[in-house]
């Protein structure tokens, strides 16, 4: 056993700290709770690196730095924040939640502040405030400048930090907006300065391997980094506009999304038919709803349920999203002759017992998809429709024959999603006149007194009363009488719902019943389900 090995030992200060011990010398000691900050300890290092390194300065005493680190073993860390303090360091642990209300506190909004020190730092200047003027080299020499790498970590860092699904930097006449995408609504941010634009979008084009002399054409990149010791991938996308290039970077942390179908807020009566769906041998499954309903992430949480080391389970995704173990997932590619339909048709060749089509985009894939359930695997695909009916009529329009249709398709699922009340903050309050008018007779039982749950904001929820999402769900199996109804092309939607098997409710009505069980809003759920029926 080596010295460092020797011992482990622990010993409780007189100031509450624990000292650890490895091989007889004290390495760091522990903290029990959240230090008081020493303001000009703290100021020894920037906000970028306390929040890279997960470590805050809190005091100097003799001489030595005192910091407060998720991870005191981190010796490189520790000697970054030395040579930044021109200090020695004394290591403290300190829990990683303790830690993140320290930094909030010692450096504030991070992003928001270094962009409002920019702002005052800066004077405007209608060259590098002109895209169109600014040379490819000087772009480049701007984006490796050390204040504008670190004001893009930190607005990435922050961003997944806040739980943003997106990030938006958008270009104006006069300003440089940046927003977050948090539970479905962009929050404004505080904006950098307008003469720091083409030095910011070129830094994201850098970190995404873009091209960045190329800023008169869409282009798409991919950034992946580590946050807090798990991975987070962003796709980045930039598109020209009037006044320079928009960039969208769409952050994608599986870590921070369940992928079961009881923590997407599906219902124990959906929960159940969908399991049956799932166990089928063969046959098509589809989801529907609009870009950004969580359609993708249902099929995932659907695949991580059903994964068998006995199944051969193979996706074709455009991108592909998530990375799940034991499944093989191929990424579209148009440049290299990959589509949708080409792809199924590979796949097919290598046996699955299990297809997802990320979408059914055109008749060709709806064919070989239909043909590949009929033949024995069981397929799952998205389709964009509002509801669940409307998906039989879509693919009708696709040169689906009627009696093939009805043959392979077992069920649809059609979703929304709603924004989840903060458990933290909930109160119950009467229900605003106008949505008790958008309320049907019957679905008002469920609001004895029309007194329904709200959140009334607090520290954990950002002051919004919400915090994360929650799904919507239209569940529609085929009964029998259905699929008689298609193959005699009775397929409008009154048609296909007067012969729906019992127990079959709307999206609106599954939403309700969450708004009436504390779990959301009713206008959460009028709005998120006003493009499907009802008032």
């Amino acid at each position: 056993m080596t010295d460092a090995l020797a011992a482990v030992a622990s010993t409780t200060n007189a100031d509450g700290t624990t000292a650890v011990t490895l091989g007889g010398s004290v390495r760091w000691g522990e903290l029990p709770d959240k230090p008081s900050v020493d303001e000009k300890a703290a100021r020894l290092i920037s906000a970028e690196q306390a929040s890279r390194l997960r470590a805050v300065p809190f005091a100097i005493e003799n001489g030595r730095l005192h910091v407060a680190m998720v991870q005191p073993a981190d010796a490189g860390a520790a000697d970054e924040i030395s040579v930044s303090g021109g200090l020695p360091v004394r290591r403290f642990k300190l829990e990683a939640g303790l830690l993140s209300d320290l930094l909030r506190s010692s450096y504030g909004a991070t992003a928001a502040a270094m962009a409002e020190r920019l702002r005052g730092d800066s004077a405007e200047d209608d060259l590098l405030s002109n895209m169109h003027a600014v040379d490819a080299q000087d772009i480049h020499r701007m984006a490796e400048e050390p204040t504008v790498i670190n004001l893009v970590n930190l607005i990435i860092l922050e961003s997944v930090r806040s739980r943003a699904s997106d990030v938006h930097v958008e270009p104006f006449d006069k300003q440089l907006s940046v927003k977050y995408r948090v539970d479905g609504l962009l929050k404004a941010q505080t904006s950098p300065p307008k003469a720091l634009q083409a030095a910011i979008t070129s830094r994201i084009k850098i970190m995404a391997g873009m091209d960045i002399a190329e800023r008169y054409v869409p282009q798409d990149g991919h950034i992946t980094l580590r946050f807090e010791g798990r991975k987070v991938d962003i796709r980045v996308s930039t598109v020209p506009t009037i006044y320079g290039e928009s960039v969208v970077m769409r952050i994608l942390d599986k870590q921070s999304i369940a992928l079961d179908l009881a923590s997407l807020g599906m219902s124990a009566a959906h929960r159940k038919e969908m399991d049956r769906l799932i166990d089928l041998p063969h046959g098509m499954v589809l989801v529907t709803g609009p870009t950004g309903s969580g359609k993708t992430t249902t099929l995932y949480a659907a695949l991580s349920k059903l994964y068998d080391p006995s199944l051969k389970i193979i996706t074709i995704e455009d991108p592909v999203e998530y990375e799940l173990s034991g499944i093989n997932q191929i990424p579209v590619n148009p440049d290299r002759g990959l589509t949708f339909a080409t792809g199924l048709r590979a796949i097919l060749r290598q046996d699955p017992d299990v297809v997802m089509v990320g979408e059914v985009r055109d008749a060709e894939t709806a064919e070989i998809a239909v043909r590949a359930a009929l033949t024995g695997h069981l397929i799952f695909s998205t389709l964009h429709t509002n509801d669940a009916a409307s998906a039989i009529s879509r693919l009708l329009d696709m040169h689906i024959e009627p009696f093939l249709l009805a043959s392979v398709l077992e069920g649809i699922l059609a979703q929304r999603l709603g924004r989840r009340l903060c458990p933290h903050c909930t109160r119950q309050a009467m229900i605003p006149e106008a949505s008790q008018h958008r309320i049907a007779p019957a679905e008002r039982n469920l609001f004895p007194g029309m007194l329904a749950s709200i959140g009334a904001g607090c520290d954990k929820c950002d002051q919004t009363g919400f915090r994360g999402r929650i799904g919507f769900y239209e569940l529609l199996t085929l009964s029998p009488e259905m699929r008689t109804a298609i193959t005699a092309g009775k397929t409008s939607t009154p048609e296909l719902l007067a012969v729906a098997p019992p127990g079959y409710l709307t999206m609106r009505g599954d939403g309700l019943l969450k708004a009436s069980t504390g779990q959301t809003t009713v206008d959460e759920v009028l709005r998120a389900t006003q493009d499907v029926g009802g008032m």
